[in-house]
């Protein structure tokens, strides 16, 4: 006798040219083994975020999160789903969680270390890589959850945890001595957001660098002290001690940093990627801090270990919830149905075409 079978699509990215994409259908087994579970997506966040997976996919160990054929790529997004099929004890048909998902219609894990807050997918290919990632969280769990919540909690949670422990890095290490970060891509919320945890703390300034054409948005935040665009740079105060926190992830625009601040620069902090066609280390050794990749789980394993559980997540709750407060006012949440606006939307975020104010939801399901 034949399993039933659910048909899954995917939105899959070529890993040697991020601009090539497919849709990519096939199916999953309704016979699950044991501790199995299916989960079928109802939406996720597309952010630069996403593109910074896509660039370092390979460095970072991105693509091993949804393994897919030979040379594709499925870039892990945050989203909703809820449980379809369960073959786990405790984790029942009709459950709603919350984590990292591919851009697909529907996930397999297999289920472990479930508790009454979520559990693990700990399928093989998980074996070695960040568990924050492979952990999905339990709505019911969750004191603040509000449905009508899901999509900013979607387009800010992930981005804002990354920048609220970046900042919390520099704290924990005194902020190296430095008076004032310097942030790339100001215009992106990740970069919003760790100006935002700068701003809560109040022990340095927030100096946003962004394009000429985003600075009156930039400069509207109310989030950096001073706002320069990137031809103008010569305003900066490189006298002063100074963290670099590059999202942009822009070759050109780091070395031309670290130039103009030289030993002024006390720390260089890669994050993102939105100007991924400059993407690469350093041409050459560069005065200042050495340029070094920041991985938000190492920080976030110190501090479990530092406070102890629940603390950390209770820590970042209670900040991100003020800073949806201000994002509210700044994001427009605009939602997207249907593989043709996956594609569409996803080209637009690559090319930096995307408006910083529009908050990108997509599902995969047609509507």
């Amino acid at each position: 006798m034949n399993s039933s079978t659910i048909s899954v699509t995917h939105f899959e990215v070529d890993r040697a040219d991020w601009q090539k994409t497919r849709i990519h259908e096939d199916t999953i087994s309704t016979d699950l083994a044991d501790d199995e579970v299916i989960l079928s997506v109802e939406h996720f966040a597309l952010t630069t975020n996403n593109i910074t997976y896509a660039v370092s996919g390979d460095a970072l160990g991105y693509w091993r999160f949804f393994p897919s054929s030979e040379g594709w790529g499925r870039i892990p997004a945050m989203g909703y789903a809820d449980v379809v099929k369960s073959n786990a004890e405790g984790i029942e048909v009709g459950e709603r969680v919350w984590g990292w998902f591919p851009m697909s219609s529907h996930l397999k894990v297999k289920a472990g270390g479930v508790s009454p807050f979520g559990f693990k997918d700990v399928s093989e290919h998980r074996a070695g890589l960040a568990p924050i990632y492979a952990y999905f969280e339990r709505t019911s769990a969750n004191p603040f959850y509000q449905r009508s919540e899901e999509a900013l909690d979607m387009l800010l949670r992930g981005l804002f945890t990354t920048s609220w422990l970046v900042e919390d890095f520099m704290a924990d290490n005194d902020f190296f001595e430095a008076e004032q970060f310097l942030i790339t891509s100001a215009s992106s919320k990740t970069s919003m957001a760790l100006a935002f945890a700068v701003k809560e703390r109040g022990k340095c300034r927030a100096i946003g660098l962004t394009s000429a054409g985003n600075r009156a948005f930039v400069e509207g935040l109310g989030l950096y002290d001073e706002v320069h665009t990137y031809d103008q740079l010569e305003g900066l105060n490189a006298q002063s001690a100074a963290i670099l926190v590059d999202m942009a992830g822009s070759t050109t625009l780091r070395e031309g940093l670290h130039h103009q601040f030289q030993d002024y620069l006390v720390q260089s902090c890669l994050i993102g990627a939105t100007h991924h066609d400059d993407f690469g280390g350093a041409s050459e050794e560069l005065p200042g801090a050495k340029p070094t990749f920041f991985f938000a789980p190492t920080q976030a394993q110190k501090r479990l270990q530092d406070w102890g559980p629940g603390e950390l997540e209770k820590r970042v709750a209670k900040s991100l919830q003020a800073f949806k407060q201000v994002s509210d006012k700044i994001l427009s949440v605009v939602n997207y149905s249907g593989t043709d606006a996956m594609s569409e939307n996803y080209q637009r975020m690559l090319s930096g075409e995307a408006s910083p104010s529009e908050g990108i939801v997509l599902t995969l399901k047609q509507a």
